[in-house]
C-alpha cells in the first residue's frame, strides 16, 4: 500500500468502526478489538503505576470487555490522579504511535509483531484471570503470526485497523462513564477512573466533576484523532 493511500482506508475503518458498534451485532464482529483496547486501557495504567511507585500486582481482562489493573502500593492523590487518567489518554497514544511506526510495509510488520510479543509478554507475567490468560495470549500469538505472514498490502491494512480500533475504542468506551452504573465482569460497580480522577482532584465524585473528566477525556481522544488525520492528510499529499 503506497503512502499515498492511506487517508482513504483509515477513514473508512473508523467510519465502518463507529457504524458496527451502533449495531445490535457489531460488537461481536469487533469483540477481538475490544479485548486488546481492553488490554491497552489497563496496560496504560499499568505502566504509570510502575513509574510513579504503586507498582503493578497483576492485571485482569474479562469476557464482556471490562478489565483492572491493581496496584500493589498506595500513592499520593497527585499519583492517583496520574494512574486514574492513564487508561484513557493512553489508550489513543498507542494508536497513534502504532500509526507511525506503520508507515512503511518493513515498519508495520515490525510494529505488530512488537505489538503481539508485548501482548503475550504481559499474558504471562502480569494477567492473572484465566479467560485473559487464554484470549489475550491467543490473540498476542495471531498477531506475532500475521506480522511475518500477511502479504504486504495486508500487513499494512491490518495496522490500521489496530491503529484505528484503539482510537476509536477510547471514545466509544468513555461513554460508559456517563452512566449511573458500571459493570466489571457483569458486576456493577460505583468507582470508575473518572470517579478515581475526581476524588483525587476535587474531593468529590458528585456527577459534576465526573462527567467533567470524562468529557476531557473524550476531548482529548477526538483531538488525536482530527491530528492523526491531518498529519496522515499532509504525509499522502506530499507523497504525490
Amino acid at each position: 500500500m503506497s503512502e499515498a493511500r492511506t487517508l482513504r482506508p483509515l477513514a473508512l475503518t473508523l467510519i465502518a468502526s463507529v457504524l458496527l458498534w451502533q449495531l445490535p451485532f457489531g460488537g461481536f464482529l469487533l469483540y477481538p478489538f475490544k479485548l486488546i483496547g481492553t488490554w491497552l486501557h489497563e496496560g496504560s495504567h499499568g505502566i504509570v503505576m510502575a513509574l510513579t511507585g504503586a507498582g503493578v500486582d497483576r492485571m485482569e481482562v474479562f469476557a464482556d470487555g471490562s478489565g483492572l489493573a491493581h496496584a500493589r502500593y498506595a500513592v499520593a492523590p497527585v499519583a492517583q490522579a496520574v494512574i486514574a487518567a492513564a487508561g484513557y489518554m493512553g489508550t489513543p497514544l498507542w494508536g497513534v504511535a502504532l500509526l507511525a511506526a506503520s508507515r512503511t510495509v518493513r515498519g508495520a510488520r515490525w510494529a505488530l509483531a512488537a505489538g503481539g510479543f508485548l501482548l503475550l509478554t504481559s499474558t504471562i507475567l502480569v494477567v492473572a484471570n484465566r479467560f485473559g490468560q487464554v484470549a489475550l495470549g491467543t490473540t498476542g500469538a495471531l498477531i506475532v503470526l500475521g506480522a511475518f505472514a500477511l502479504p504486504d498490502r495486508w500487513t499494512q491494512i491490518a495496522s490500521h485497523v489496530l491503529a484505528a480500533q484503539a482510537c476509536i475504542n477510547a471514545v466509544v468506551d468513555i461513554r460508559v462513564l456517563y452512566r449511573p452504573t458500571l459493570y466489571i465482569d457483569g458486576k456493577a460497580v460505583r468507582n470508575s477512573d473518572a470517579h478515581a480522577m475526581a476524588l483525587s482532584t476535587f474531593g468529590t465524585d458528585a456527577n459534576w466533576a465526573v462527567w467533567l473528566w470524562a468529557s476531557l477525556w473524550i476531548a482529548w481522544s477526538l483531538a488525536l484523532l482530527a491530528w492523526v488525520f491531518w498529519v496522515v492528510r499532509r504525509r499522502d499529499l506530499a507523497a504525490q
